[in-house]
């Protein structure tokens, strides 16, 4: 199995900290990924502090 996680940090990111940003979108989904099975096809949208969409997650067969 792959995990992929994609964020985009564009100029226009609300958060004046890029790196804190991204802390707390890893903090949460880190917690977070229990909910889900973990396999295949399984995917989510991430957002910022802000509720904007910012990235996704998703896994992938690892062959």
């Amino acid at each position: 199995m792959r995990f992929l996680l994609e964020v985009a940090l564009d100029d226009d990111a609300p958060a004046q900290d890029p790196a804190g940003e991204l802390e707390r979108i890893l903090r949460y989904w880190g917690g977070n990924l229990r909910h889900y099975a973990m396999k295949p096809g399984d995917e989510a949208v991430i957002y910022d502090s802000e509720y904007r969409e910012v990235g996704r997650w998703r896994v992938e067969d690892g062959s």
